[in-house]
């Protein structure tokens, strides 16, 4: 019954005080504590007492065996017995550099003589001696790991029984409340409860002293009340609608942050109204045990209110803009902000049943009678908000993101609780009904604060950076968010019935690490690790970035040399820095060694062709076969080198085109460097002349041309060769070396202009491909062609077609 109480504080970050204990238990308790105190381990002792530990763990041992210890006793033996785990944990590693020193000492000796091998006295002494004192020195950390196991198990007995009586709890089948039989034991409990209320205040007002008090505190308690009633009634809906005035005339960047820091107060003032109320009431001296229980839970109850309250004012606006939390209509909106507060309503009107009636010890049976209304009210605003919350997908189902198809899963949710509670409860399960119930509610309130949480950081971060307002989704704000969602598992959990120890337990098995081989791998490990690696990696880059700005520069060294030396500068760096930040972790990985051998092998033939081209960059870098801005070609690619990585090679094309080789193909494959050593290359210009040429006057012009090119080398000078005879032309080729190969292309098209110009003008022919065709009958062919052109005659029948006859010429032979 208390625990959604418990799981309601730790969820609005309150610490809210554990209800009375029935007096049996609080008899049994301090009778079990005075005959067995289980002490917590001194935290200033460099040693741990064994002896005492001993005797701890006997009687722990008894209590956790016997089924009449209460669940809060237990809870007191798991925290003292997490004390002297966590001292033994620490203590495993107690004459840790001295086992290593005497452990090297004992190697450095040799390896032990085997059977029947004699050995140096001196040596065998000494040996004898160093294992002796390891031996001593190990011992108490072998006497802390086996206390250690011993503290883990009870702690693990405890849990389980702690679990298990919970689970028991739950499925505890009380009275139906639906019984009419069950109804007039309830009504009698209510109506002793009011008595009992009123003749705790009659019997105050009968006594003098406490009406002196009233007398002399009810200017305090006007102020207080009228206070109270100013903060609730008033202040609140005047913050509301300053809040919704700030965010429709504030800024664009800074309007739903501001709005959202003003509701704020919405919370905080009324909530102070309530505590003024209750300290009024306090202070009036007519309250007796059931009224004191009331008023010191009254705060928590208007704080429940004003909270969720809040919750559908942020949620749910009556002014909606164009960047709404839910896109949903306006008569929905005002369902949900009704909802939001029956939902505070809810959980108040248990609050303060529990507060007068708990403490009375009424029987199953009245508990579950009174306690079913608030839970059927519960149960149909659940389906009335899932309902709600479900028509997001019939406003915005395109557009709906990932937040909102996770409220329409909690819709789903809500409703299913909805329909489930109630019926649980009618059926005599009230305490499963209330772990539903009332944990589904503070799961609806505790999604929705996260995303106003995330909407308010990124409204800040657009404010802070001055961006529009864009930038709430930017990297920052989604980390934030992400961030949040996290650190809200754990307060999930708490809401739906883990045990604070629980997670502290899951805390502790994280700090602790895991086992590998002989080395115990923790969080505070990969920190180590994590910051070594990272401070080593960035002081690689800085000196791969002097060397690259400062240092080669001012060096002869070609610049794929210098490529070659920066590359590897940083794959050693980063192979020393992982290097050091294992060393300076702590960590051990010779265990992983076979494990690590097996992977190598799959890995390798997985990537294979990755490490062939990362070993063919290595090898580009360090013979430079091929260096940064030469003019290759491979694989029928063209272009210039812009950049060689260790995996693959950039090439810029003439058509400034990125081509990306791998590295493998620039090694085993041809690769032609046009410009690897120096400029030069030889252009081949081929030239076809008619038949019937002077062949000694077109190689004389051919090679007058050649030479009058300025970037013709003429040492050796241009060769003017005639190649051959072709099926229409002479060949001819100019054969000639150029001092800059990359203006090949501009000196070809340059030669071919001037022999175009010199033939015409020395009148050489270049010959063209052409045909020669025979007609026999060419008389009869001429006459049917001049008979058809005067529509003399016409085609056969079903060829019939046009013919255009331009002219026809016949020499004398026919």
């Amino acid at each position: 019954m208390r625990r959604p109480l418990l799981w309601l504080g730790l969820a609005l970050g309150l610490a809210l005080t554990a209800a009375p204990v029935p007096a049996q238990d609080q008899a049994r308790t301090a009778a079990a504590g005075s005959e067995v105190e289980i002490e917590a381990p001194a935290a200033d002792s460099p040693e741990l007492d064994y002896a005492l530990w001993e005797r701890i763990a006997e009687r722990a041992e008894a209590e956790i065996e016997d089924r009449n210890t209460p669940s809060e006793r237990l809870e007191d033996i798991r925290t003292r017995l997490a004390k002297w785990r966590a001292a033994l944990l620490a203590a495993q590693s107690a004459n840790s550099a001295r086992i290593a020193t005497l452990r090297q000492q004992i190697e450095a000796l040799g390896p032990a003589p085997a059977d029947g091998a004699v050995e140096a006295e001196e040596i065998s002494a000494r040996r004898q001696e160093l294992t002796n004192q390891l031996v001593k020195v190990q011992a108490p950390g072998i006497a802390a790991e086996e206390a250690y196991r011993r503290a883990d198990g009870l702690i693990d007995e405890i849990d389980r029984t702690l679990r298990e009586r919970q689970a028991d709890q739950l499925l505890q089948l009380w009275p139906s409340p639906l019984n009419p039989g069950n109804w007039p034991e309830a009504a009698i409990g209510l109506a002793d409860t009011v008595q009992r209320l009123w003749d705790e205040i009659l019997e105050a007002w009968q006594t003098p002293a406490a009406r002196q008090t009233l007398f002399d505190n009810l200017p305090l308690i006007l102020v207080l009340v009228v206070v109270a009633a100013a903060l609730v009634i008033y202040v609140r809906r005047w913050i509301e609608a300053f809040a919704e005035r700030l965010q429709v005339g504030a800024s664009v960047r800074g309007r739903h942050f501001l709005a959202l820091i003003a509701s704020l107060g919405g919370i905080l003032l009324p909530t102070l109204g309530v505590a003024a109320l209750s300290r009024a009431m306090l202070v009036s001296g007519m309250l007796g045990e059931i009224g004191t229980l009331i008023a010191m839970v009254l705060p928590v109850a208007g704080l429940l209110v004003f909270v969720f309250a809040w919750i559908g004012a942020r949620v749910f606006p009556r002014v909606q803009d164009d960047d709404p939390v839910l896109p949903l209509p306006p008569e929905r909106r005002a369902e949900g902000r009704l909802l939001s507060v029956l939902m505070g309503l809810v959980l108040a009107a248990n609050l303060l049943r529990g507060a007068a009636m708990d403490a009375q010890a009424y029987s199953d049976a009245t508990t579950a009678v009174m306690t079913f209304p608030i839970l059927l009210t519960g149960g149909l605003v659940l389906i009335r908000l899932g309902r709600t919350l479900r028509g997001i997908a019939e406003t915005d189902a395109r557009n709906a993101s990932y937040g909102l198809r996770l409220i329409q899963l909690l819709a789903k949710g809500l409703t299913v609780v909805g329909i489930a509670g109630p019926v649980l409860a009618g059926l005599g399960y009230v305490q499963a009904a209330e772990a539903m119930i009332y944990p589904a509610m503070l799961s609806f309130a505790l999604v929705t604060i996260l995303f106003i949480l995330q909407r308010l950081i990124g409204d800040a971060w657009a404010l802070i950076s001055r961006s529009d307002q864009s930038a709430r989704d930017g990297l920052v704000p989604v980390l934030a968010g992400f961030a949040l969602s996290i650190a809200a598992l754990p307060l999930l959990a708490l809401i739906w019935g883990a045990r604070l120890s629980d997670l502290t337990e899951l805390w502790t098995r994280f700090n602790e690490g895991f086992q590998i081989g002989g080395t115990r791998i923790s969080p505070s490990n990969f920190l180590i690790f994590a910051a070594v690696f990272v401070l080593g990696y960035m002081l690689t880059r800085l000196f791969q970035g002097a060397l690259r700005t400062t240092i080669l520069p001012k060096t002869r060294m070609e610049p794929g040399g210098q490529t070659a030396l920066v590359a590897g500068v940083g794959y050693v760096g980063i192979f020393l820095a992982a290097l050091i930040a294992i060393n300076a972790a702590g960590l051990d990985l010779s265990g992983l060694a076979i494990v690590a051998g097996a992977l190598s092998v799959g890995i390798g033939f997985g990537l294979q062709n990755i490490v062939s081209n990362f070993i063919s960059g290595i090898i580009l870098l360090v013979e430079r076969p091929v260096s940064e801005g030469d003019w290759i070609e491979v694989g029928g690619v063209q272009g210039k080198v812009r950049a060689i990585s260790v995996r693959s090679t950039r090439i810029e094309t003439f058509d400034r085109n990125d081509v990306i080789v791998p590295n493998a193909d620039l090694i085993t494959g041809r690769v032609t460097n046009w410009t690897r050593f120096n400029l030069s290359g030889r252009l081949i210009v081929p030239v076809g002349v008619a038949y019937g040429s002077d062949t000694r006057k077109v190689e004389r012009i051919l090679r007058e041309i050649a030479e009058a090119q300025p970037l013709t080398v003429l040492n050796p000078p241009p060769l003017v060769v005639l190649t051959g005879f072709g099926n229409d032309a002479i060949q001819f080729e100019i054969r000639l070396i150029l001092r800059d190969v990359n203006f090949l292309l501009t000196v070809r098209s340059e030669i071919n202009h001037q022999i175009l110009e010199r033939f015409t003008a020395e009148g050489i022919e270049i010959p063209f491909a052409q045909s020669d065709v025979s007609l026999r009958n060419v008389d009869e062919i001429v006459e049917g062609l001049l008979r058809l052109r005067d529509g003399q005659a016409s085609p056969p029948r079903g060829r019939r077609k046009a013919v255009a006859v331009t002219g026809i010429e016949k020499d004398d032979s026919g």
